[in-house]
């Protein structure tokens, strides 16, 4: 058995067109296997895709409900505080609204928060405990 991945985190968004558009900005690039209904954007070893909100409710055959805080965030780790500060005027930048600026976290790293067009957290933090490998991949301890 395979160990456990995540392969692509899907969003919904209401407006494709622009959440695309907002996301390039940051530097994602799109995949050529994007098209008029959903884009996918590259990322390191996961994929990022954009998706209708109302037909990724209808193809989970789930009730589209406003969510308010949905208590889930995305994150992006950094290698320095200075890169957290670069990488969140860039998304501010692209048109995403600050919820918390980046400052010292009580657990000894640094992080803010930010949301995209849609809502979806976004954190971008600097934890002075982890590593990343050659890859630029987070390489947790066991």
């Amino acid at each position: 058995m395979s160990a456990p991945r995540i392969h692509i985190v899907t969003l919904g968004v209401s407006n494709l067109a622009r959440s695309r558009r907002f996301y390039e900005a940051w530097g994602w690039k799109a995949s050529t296997a994007s098209n008029d209904n959903i884009v996918f954007l590259k990322g390191g070893a996961g994929v990022l895709a954009l998706y209708g909100r109302e037909a990724l409710a209808e193809d989970a055959l789930a009730e589209d409900l406003p969510t308010g805080f949905a208590a889930v965030t995305l994150a992006r780790n950094a290698s320095s505080k200075e890169e957290v500060d670069a990488w969140f005027a860039s998304a501010l930048a692209a048109g995403a609204r600050e919820l918390k600026t980046p400052q010292e976290a009580f657990w000894g790293g640094y992080s803010g928060y930010l949301a995209d067009p849609d809502g979806h957290l976004w954190e971008f933090a600097f934890n002075p405990y982890f590593v990343f490998d050659d890859h630029g991949n987070l390489a947790l301890p066991d």
